[in-house]
């Protein structure tokens, strides 16, 4: 990640994320995710990107006998991970440069953090060197922002807040790495010869629309293009109005569409 996005993550932007977003978006493919790398059987498993640690969460879980190294570029965001999840191992590391010997781990695996690498095939080289004979990589990425339910409604908030000019973050970010071909391309160019793609849908629980709203505006990078263009608190509301008349009042649901990439060398 750039230092300028590694910045964006300051103050009280982990709590939320992780409070608002963590359960409702995240933690579906984080279980499905965990229960991939179980038949694996991985002694030693390193985490990229691992945020709050929703994925290490389910890691640990399903991986009793292994020793879980998760890492993030953010030092907020490992400090809260290592409180959320203190079974495992937490450490600052860039994905493309990783402070571990080569050969270290049976599994590298990442949650929706490789869209945010600037160099993706380096980073994969780097997840490559560092497992060890037969090892795998195990990563997911969004499809695009009209395949996930809460996303899409948010994008039109973002359009009412900003009609002239919305912040594209969460299209050009999180939603942005969903070319398929390009995906196994990048994945190749870090030397791994045996890449499988699946694609996975899910259904994601919020207790509420606002949580959705909130929780992106105010807990994600998108903040920062939000403050950019206006007052944040303003913004957030009038998103919120266009998320709730999308997707409704009280609990509310939404499928998400990802894809799953399982590799080795």
């Amino acid at each position: 990640m750039t230092p300028d996005r590694d910045s964006a993550w300051v103050g009280s932007m982990p709590e939320v994320y992780d409070r608002l977003l963590g359960t409702a978006v995240f933690r579906p493919f984080a279980v499905d995710l965990a229960r991939r790398a179980a038949p694996i059987h991985p002694g030693a498993v390193l985490e990229l990107a691992a945020g709050t640690g929703v994925v290490t969460r389910e890691l640990v879980a399903a991986l009793p006998d292994a020793a879980v190294t998760a890492t993030d570029l953010n030092r907020a965001m490992v400090a809260w991970g290592a409180r959320a999840v203190p079974q495992a191992r937490w450490a600052t590391a860039d994905a493309q440069r990783l402070p571990f010997a080569d050969g270290r781990f049976d599994l590298v695996a990442s949650q929706f953090g490789v869209m945010f690498f600037p160099d993706r095939p380096a980073a994969f080289t780097e997840a490559r060197r560092v497992l060890a004979p037969g090892g795998r990589l195990l990563f997911s990425t969004w499809d695009a922002v009209e395949r996930h339910g809460f996303a899409h409604a948010l994008m039109a908030g973002l359009r009412h807040a900003f009609p002239t000019d919305p912040p594209l973050f969460v299209m050009k970010v999180p939603h942005g790495y969903h070319d398929v071909d390009r995906i196994v391309a990048d994945v190749r160019a870090g030397g791994f010869a045996d890449v499988e793609v699946h694609t996975v849908t899910l259904t994601g629980h919020a207790r509420s629309a606002a949580d959705i709203a909130v929780g992106f505006c105010t807990g994600s990078p998108l903040r920062a293009g939000i403050e950019a263009r206006g007052d944040l608190r303003t913004a957030t509301a009038l998103v919120e109005e266009v998320v709730t008349a999308e997707l409704g009042t009280g609990p509310v649901t939404a499928e998400m569409t990802a894809y799953v990439v399982e590799a080795a060398g």
